[in-house]
Order: C-alpha cells, then sequence, then structure tokens
C-alpha cells in the first residue's frame, strides 16, 4: 500500500495527449471529420482538436521522424471519453463510416462501453462511455473488468440518435484514460504506483496493469501484449507527452519532491512538472486551471 501522503490526488484529470505526426493533413482530418473533434487552438505549426474549449489531442509536426516498430514502447491508446452512450454512438457512426479498415473492435468491459480505432498513422484510440460507478464492482481492491461481446451495429440502432448527430460537435467529450505499451509490468507498477502515486485498480495475468486515483477504475494503464521486454524509446512519431491535471500547486510540488527522492529527473517550473517513465514516455503533471479557479 502507498502512503496516503505519497498518493495523487483523487481529483485528478487526464488532459491532452500530444501526438508526433508525419503527415498533419491527413492526421488532422482523421481528427475533425472521423472523431468530430475541432480544432481548439493552433501553435507551432501544430493543432489543439476538442470539443468546445477543451483540447483532447495535440498534433505535433515532426516528419523528420520514423514510425515505432509494433513491439517498441510507446502509445496503445488514446481513449476519448463521452457523457452518454448516444453521444458516443454519434462519434462510433462518423469514425466507421471515415474508414472501416480503421476500426479495431468493440467490448463491454463491466465498467464502460468502448470501441476501438486506430489513426493514420497508428496510433490507437478508444472511444468508450462508463457505466454508473455504483454499478463497478471491487473485490479484494480491484475493480472488476471483462471483455464481453458488443456488437457495434447493434449499438448504433440502440442509441444513435438524430439529435445526437446533430448535436455531436457540441457533445462534450474528456481524455478519460491513457494506455501505454510497456517493457515490463513489474517496473510499471514499481514507477506508476510506488513512485508517481496512483493506486493499482486492476491487473491482468502480469500482462496488464491498470491505475488510477480517487477510485476510477483507471486513468492509466499498461501492458506488455506487444512489447514485452521492449527498452527505452528512440524519439519517433506516436506518443510526444501525456497530461495529467491536478488541482492545485501543493499537488505538483509533493511529487516533485517523491520524485526527486526516487532520483528521477524533473524538469519544474512552478505550476508544472515533466519528466519520463522508464521507457522514456513523457509525463506532464500540471495544475488544473478550471479547478484551482484560473
Amino acid at each position: 500500500m502507498t502512503a496516503a501522503q505519497d498518493l495523487l490526488s483523487a481529483e485528478l484529470t487526464m488532459g491532452t495527449v500530444m501526438l508526433k505526426v508525419g503527415n498533419m493533413k491527413a492526421m488532422a482530418d482523421y481528427y475533425h471529420r472521423a472523431l468530430a473533434l475541432d480544432v481548439v487552438a493552433e501553435a507551432d505549426g501544430g493543432q489543439y482538436l476538442g470539443r468546445g474549449t477543451t483540447p483532447l489531442v495535440h498534433l505535433q509536426p515532426a516528419g523528420n521522424l520514423r514510425l515505432p516498430g509494433s513491439g517498441e514502447a510507446g502509445l496503445f491508446h488514446t481513449a476519448l471519453l463521452f457523457n452518454d452512450q448516444s453521444a458516443l454512438a454519434a462519434t462510433v457512426a462518423t469514425a466507421a463510416r471515415y474508414n472501416p479498415q480503421a476500426f479495431a473492435g468493440s467490448a463491454d468491459h463491466l465498467v464502460s462501453e468502448a470501441f476501438y480505432f486506430t489513426d493514420p498513422e497508428g496510433n490507437g484510440i478508444e472511444l468508450y462511455w462508463d457505466r454508473p460507478r455504483d454499478q463497478w464492482q471491487w473485490k479484494n481492491g480491484e475493480v472488476e473488468m471483462a471483455t464481453l461481446s458488443l456488437p457495434p451495429q447493434r449499438y448504433l440502432e440502440s442509441h444513435l440518435s438524430e439529435e445526437s448527430v446533430t448535436e455531436q460537435r457540441n457533445a462534450a467529450a474528456g481524455v478519460g484514460h491513457v494506455h501505454l505499451q510497456v517493457g515490463e509490468i513489474r517496473a510499471a507498477e514499481k514507477f506508476y504506483v510506488n513512485i508517481l502515486g496512483f493506486e493499482k485498480s486492476a491487473g491482468f495475468h502480469g500482462q496488464a496493469l491498470f491505475v488510477s486515483a480517487g477510485g476510477y477504475h483507471h486513468h492509466m494503464a499498461m501492458n506488455v501484449w506487444n512489447s514485452r521486454g521492449a527498452g527505452p524509446r528512440k524519439d519517433t512519431l506516436g506518443l510526444g507527452e501525456v497530461l495529467i491535471q491536478v488541482p492545485g500547486k501543493d499537488d505538483v510540488g509533493a511529487l516533485a519532491e517523491r520524485l526527486a527522492h526516487h532520483g528521477i529527473a524533473v524538469a519544474a517550473t512552478g505550476a508544472e512538472i515533466q519528466f519520463e517513465d522508464p521507457w522514456k514516455n513523457r509525463i506532464r503533471v500540471s495544475v488544473d486551471s478550471v479547478q484551482s479557479g484560473h
């Protein structure tokens, strides 16, 4: 067990995921048209795409980099969370229509209903809706999740509505969790639970680890399904940065001290810190301007 004072805030949220992109035109078109995300801001030749004023994905041009190999550490998927089933269905429908070959599967995970896609540069995407928390089952400190059948066509027939289609771009969405490919689960647990301060919410036969704050089913996950034994990443296309948002500067400061105590190099700028996990996945932790009132 991690001591309470060493846990990340229960109010933690996941923020914008930055992707290093080779073909900006193809990638921006996919996130805009398939996932119905609009440009929230532009900077340094890149685009922040999201819903309303909330950026979910930051596409950053990096045309000089190569695509990562399937067995390398990095991003497994970015998971976009929708408030209701009809909003989820609307985006599943546009994504499937945009490129049916990009559909990678669907599942009822007991805690959620999820649909999986792959963007033009091989980055995984999950679109999902959470069942109410009072329907989640916990056993021995772990949340019960499964991979049950969830037929897409039947789902769309049940939940897609004329209103959800016309209001698609106005429907809120957030980054619910980020799932990584890593080289070893034990090392992932040491870093993300023992040092960073997430709580373990589930494990899967030494092949996957799910971690969260505040009793969520998972804010982050790591697996070795494709990447067992992978070492630190080279600089490639794909994952550039994972953003974790916490309520206040005290949360950032406490984490900076914890990381320094464990000998992990930290770049700090007051309201935020940056560091790398054992596979050189870059993590940024910052104060959530909405929660802090600024």
